[in-house]
């Protein structure tokens, strides 16, 4: 009977030790809570209960590896506190209402490999912070009403896969140390006031399939390189201010399916271009040219 009372005492206490995780990291989920209106969330947290039971946090060997609390009426601004969840690989807060600028504490959230705090009401500047986060492989930040420029740090992120900025406020010229993310399949950033050029380095963006650049105040003839990324399926450069001749060795993209060349200054005999991507299915042209008619019509390649 004694040896009983013992073996269920050890399973209880090495019950109650999973379910437990730091104090710094259940005061960071509680700072959380309190910031963002816990009372009124969708589906809220009983701060009573052991933190793996509250809804959205993943607690694996007692640390607090992911949140995901996409639609659930989260309302105000994400806490400093938020950079003590060191453990933290994903952070989902897709669709809510969180206002303010991302706290530049998240800098210190080394193990993320996603972020998404898209479709919110983020505004403020992207923190030069961001760039430390060594093992993040998406961010998502797109329609919410972030200003300020790309910060250069962005291209510290060597694991980076996925950059979807677009529909923010966001100004300035893209950096150039965006061609340092060697990893990056997929870079969204219409829907913004974007200026200056296209950066030369995009060229080195051998795994890109997707560019969007789409309605910005982008300017300038459209770099040579962009014709390196023969991985591309989708090249989306409408309602800019683009103009000049396209690269001469565009079709080098053979696998593109998506070409949106439209509302730019481009001269030359854009029609043709079709025939040159045998994948194509998408292809708009229209555009004004620098002396006001519409580009030429041709059938010819």
């Amino acid at each position: 009977m004694k040896t009983a009372k013992i073996t269920l005492l050890l399973c209880l206490v090495t019950l109650v030790a999973f379910a437990n995780v730091s104090s710094k990291e259940k005061q960071a989920l509680i700072a959380l809570h309190n910031a963002t209106n816990g009372s009124t969330w969708a589906t809220t947290w009983d701060l009573s209960d052991p933190v793996d039971s509250w809804y959205g946090v993943t607690v694996r060997d007692e640390k607090v590896v992911a949140l995901n609390l996409e639609f659930n009426n989260l309302e105000g601004q994400l806490p400093e506190a938020i950079g003590d969840l060191i453990h933290l690989q994903e952070m989902n807060f897709f669709r809510n209402n969180i206002s303010g600028a991302i706290p530049n504490s998240i800098g210190n959230l080394k193990a993320l490999t996603k972020i998404n705090i898209a479709f919110n009401k983020l505004s403020g500047e992207l923190p030069t912070s961001l760039g430390e986060l060594s093992s993040l492989k998406t961010l998502q930040l797109f329609m919410n009403t972030i200003e300020g420029s790309i910060p250069a740090s962005i291209g510290q992120l060597s694991q980076l896969q996925t950059l979807e900025l677009y529909s923010n406020n966001l100004t300035g010229s893209l950096p150039s140390t965006l061609g340092e993310l060697y990893n990056l399949k997929e870079l969204l950033v219409s829907s913004n006031k974007l200026t200056g050029k296209l950066p030369s380095t995009i060229g080195d963006l051998k795994n890109l399939k997707i560019l969007s650049v789409f309605d910005n105040n982008l300017l300038g003839i459209v770099p040579s390189s962009v014709s390196n990324l023969t991985n591309l399926e989708e090249l989306v450069l409408a309602n800019n201010a683009f103009y000049g001749n396209l690269p001469s060795d565009l079709a080098n993209l053979s696998n593109l399916k998506v070409l949106m060349l439209g509302n730019n200054g481009f001269k030359g005999e854009l029609v043709g271009l079709e025939a040159k991507f045998p994948k194509l299915q998408q292809f708009d042209f229209v555009n004004t040219n620098e002396r006001g008619t519409i580009a030429t019509l041709d059938t010819e390649d």
